[in-house]
């Protein structure tokens, strides 16, 4: 900025002194993101060369005029007082806002305005979006903010910018990859090609299957291949490739359509008998309701504040709730579940959280005393860590009333264990417990509201699928507040660790080491203490220790009383510390991708910038080092995890499907059976059982080339990519997104990349039409309708007729149309407005 800015600009610097502290520190950490970023194999420029020094900063201001802030005459009295504490007191703040002088309430956002407005009710206060550190007094001005009112502390707003989400949920198809074809069946992808055909050519994706044969898929109907994985990648043996015309295929592919057609079949069924259920409605939102999600520390993500009232409402419907929630680790899963037992104990209902794990138990115990700690909610959790004596009172008070909310592992499943009138279960992770267990949930569940979590991520196209079937919300959306977690891949070295740490806890921040094997964790703990500075709190903690050791040293860790926790495994679901921010995990390539997932989702919770180092030796194997560099490379903030999680989505999709489905999307491929799911559940919603199947997009041919050229896009991955997007879009403004994403992405499209496009329209248009084949040569096209379409003539006519096509009946069945352009526009354009234009006028 220095450089930029002319020799006469003025500088305002607030703050001088605070200001060179943190250029200095800025300067240091320079050095280390060098250090770690030249043993990753980058080749970067000395420092000097990159960042000024802070001296020549200084020197460099020097040369400026400049205010510098932060001086006040101590002769200067303003008259300004600290406004009255109401701490969250509604019916006192309505008084202080009733009485002289004026009040203007801040608000971080809009929807702590839009709650606020609500509980307060009265034209005498303004509310408006702004920031201040705090209230003020002024004789004719009163002061107040959001986070004093509801006694939050302020969290500053800091603008960033995340990677582009990536194009496509799905890896890049590369050369080898297994893929499924609709109708042959599975093969061995071998790259793309350009052959000629007729006068032309024509770029195709190159399927070879058993005993050599090869298949040519035009790239424009790229939406006939999807990719073979299953819930098995990488341990499971590769697939049998398919004969080119053997009905070997059919029958798996007509066997699998039946089994997804059946399931489908029951799921409405289900869904329409709960439909029919009776069960509590919930009444509707109370003060304190809003009050408590108005206290709620950090603001709303869109995604958590559609979730919470699509539960609250689903609570107050007469008939049982049953909700899974589906969302990140981190990306506020738990909120929504408090907010859900807070509106079911002000009805008078007992609330159960049932979670896999004692650590996960005691966490959500905290959270939820923390959260409700203002209001009479009695809430007790029952664990390995509670004595017989304690988990037998607690038991007896749950029977009579006593409790509203208790929080446990399988305990709660026990018999002896019984409710005095349950109204809500919430379920985290259920796809953990076991048969046993699940069968005295579906039990429980048969008359209550049922919430379930889940951060095991599942497909996009298996929650579409599902949605109606299932409600299916999904958290997406990350905190306002989050940065990626920067992950390194390193060779133990003491100068790198020693660095880490130091410079985690010199910012007041903690430290996870996972060290997963218990023979040798307290060896480890010696290396690390020696490693850490002096001042260092560290403590170990693994599975093996007494109940009580374990929990008295997680209690301590969550109070920051502990600055390195040294533990196995343990820490991989259940602790939300925000202050820890950095986690190393020693023998990453030990761990699976989704265990190593779910350990880095342990840091990166606050506004702080988050590291995870994955230690490893100089030599792993080739599998462990590809599942680590997934890992690395693959940072992003609600969209990247797709990526990087393939392995997760499936776990997550085979909980969903159960074992017998899953056996048929091993038969076919994931893909492909979710995509089967869906246009099966599509039919019977939206057309029932014997309804039309709709039209296959028609055969589109042209005289001239319609392709993406290497030269206009080079990348290949990025290219099958676009060609998917287009051979799978419906609708014509699908392909004008694709459209704009190109001229952003890669310039003015050439006439060859509009051609394509142009097909792509006919054939979204063509197939809601009814038409099998589009031939267009020069002036000319001829649009043959499939045998069962009935097009309405005078409708197609007369959008001919305006632009200027003049029509020829060729055959009647099917029916044939021969199109001659008289004049206006060329034949694809014309012919995309025309189909369109009989779209609008008699929409299907």
């Amino acid at each position: 900025m220095l450089e930029l800015l002319p020799s006469d600009a003025l500088f305002v610097v607030e703050q001088e002194s605070a200001v060179e502290r943190e250029v200095l520190r800025a300067w240091e950490e320079a050095a280390h993101h060098l250090d770690v970023a030249r043993r990753l194999g980058e080749e970067l420029p000395e420092r000097e060369q990159l960042w000024l020094e802070p001296s020549a900063w200084r020197g460099r201001l020097a040369a400026f005029a400049r205010v510098s802030l932060g001086e006040v005459d101590a002769a200067a009295r303003f008259p300004i007082i600290a406004p009255e504490s109401v701490d969250r007191d509604l019916k006192r703040l309505r008084q202080v806002v009733a009485s002289e002088p004026p009040t203007v309430i801040l608000c971080d956002n809009e929807g702590q305005l839009e709650r606020l407005e609500e509980l307060l009710d009265s034209p005498r206060a303004q509310l408006v979006v702004g920031a201040l550190e705090g209230g003020f007094v002024l004789p004719s001005l009163r002061v107040l903010t959001d986070h004093e009112i509801f006694r939050r502390a302020r969290r500053i707003r800091r603008p960033r910018r995340y990677r582009a989400a990536a194009l496509s949920a799905a890896r890049p198809l590369a050369v080898g990859d297994y893929v499924v074809h609709l109708e042959h069946g599975i093969g061995i992808y071998q790259g793309m090609q350009t052959i000629p055909v007729g006068e032309g050519r024509l770029e195709v994706a190159v399927v070879e299957y058993e005993g050599g044969a090869r298949l040519n898929v035009p790239l424009y109907r790229l939406d006939q291949l999807e990719p073979y994985r299953t819930a098995g990648d990488g341990d499971a043996p590769p697939p049998r490739l398919h004969r080119l015309g053997s009905t070997t295929w059919q029958r798996q592919r007509d066997r699998a359509r039946a089994a997804i057609r059946e399931m489908a079949s029951e799921l409405l069924e289900l869904y329409a008998q709960r439909q029919l259920a009776s069960g509590f409605a919930f009444p509707p939102d109370t003060p304190w309701q809003r009050e408590l999600e108005s206290a709620f520390l950090y603001e709303d993500t869109p995604d958590q504040r559609r979730a919470t009232e699509e539960v609250k409402r689903d609570m107050e419907r007469p008939r049982p709730m049953e909700r899974l929630l589906v969302g990140d680790v981190g990306y506020g899963k738990t909120e929504v579940a408090v907010r859900a037992a807070f509106k079911a104990v002000q009805a008078g209902k007992q609330v159960a959280l049932l979670v896999p794990t004692t650590i996960l138990a005691e966490q959500h115990g905290r959270t939820f005393r923390e959260r409700l700690a203002d209001y009479p909610v009695r809430i007790e959790v029952l664990s390995r860590f509670r004595t017989p004596a304690e988990t037998r009172r607690s038991l007896v008070q749950l029977a009579r009333g006593d409790l509203d909310i208790v929080i446990g592992t399988h305990r709660l499943l026990s018999r002896d264990l019984g409710f005095h009138d349950l109204g809500l279960l919430i379920v985290d992770e259920e796809h953990r417990f076991g048969v046993r267990h699940k069968e005295r949930l579906k039990a429980l569940k048969l008359a209550v509201d049922v919430l379930t979590l889940t951060a095991t991520p599942i497909p996009r196209t298996l929650h579409l699928s599902l949605a109606g079937l299932r409600d299916l919300p999904l958290l997406e959306t990350p905190p306002k507040d989050r940065s990626p977690v920067l992950t390194f891949i390193e060779p133990w070295d003491d100068a790198l660790l020693e660095e880490a740490l130091a410079r985690e806890l010199d910012r007041g921040g903690q430290v996870y080491f996972v060290h997963n094997r218990i023979e040798t964790i307290d060896t480890i703990a010696q290396r690390v203490r020696a490693l850490a500075p002096q001042r260092a709190r560290t403590a170990v903690a693994h599975g093996q220790q007494p109940e009580r050791d374990l929990d008295e040293v997680m209690g301590r860790f969550v109070r920051a009383e502990v600055d390195i926790l040294i533990s196995t495994m343990i820490v991989e679901s259940g602790l939300d510390v925000p202050n820890a921010n950095t986690m190393m995990v020693d023998r990453a390539d030990y761990f699976g991708l989704a265990q190593l997932y779910q350990l880095r989702g342990r840091v990166g919770r606050s506004h702080r910038r988050a590291y995870c180092y994955l230690l490893v030796p100089d030599l792993v194997d080739a599998d462990a080092d590809e599942r680590l560099r997934v890992l690395e490379h693959h940072t992003d903030l609600g969209s990247g995890y797709r990526i990087a999680l393939r392995d997760l989505e499936l776990r997550g999709a085979g909980n969903l499907l159960g074992r017998a489905q899953s056996g048929h999307a091993q038969a076919v491929g994931f893909d492909t059976y979710l995509r089967w799911l869906d246009e099966t559940v599509r039919a019977l919603k939206d057309q029932g059982e014997r309804g039309p199947v709709p039209s296959e997009p028609p055969e589109v041919i042209l005289d001239q080339p319609a392709h993406l050229s290497d030269d206009y896009i080079a990348d290949d991955a990025a290219k099958l990519d676009l060609y998917r997007r287009l051979a799978r879009a419906a609708q014509p403004c699908e392909i004008q997104a694709v459209r704009e994403e190109l001229r952003d992405r890669f310039g003015p499209l050439p006439a060859e990349a509009e051609r394509l496009l142009l097909v792509s329209e006919r054939r979204a248009l063509g197939a809601r039409a009814g038409l099998a084949t589009v031939l267009v040569k020069g002036d000319e096209a001829r649009l043959t309708f499939r045998g069962a379409a009935q097009p309405r003539l005078a409708g197609l006519t007369a959008a001919l007729d305006a632009v200027q096509f003049e029509a020829e009946v060729r055959r009647t069945v099917p029916l044939s149309l021969r199109l001659r352009r008289l004049g206006g526009e060329a034949v694809g354009p014309g012919l995309v407005r025309a189909l369109t234009a009989v779209q609008q006028d008699h929409p299907s």
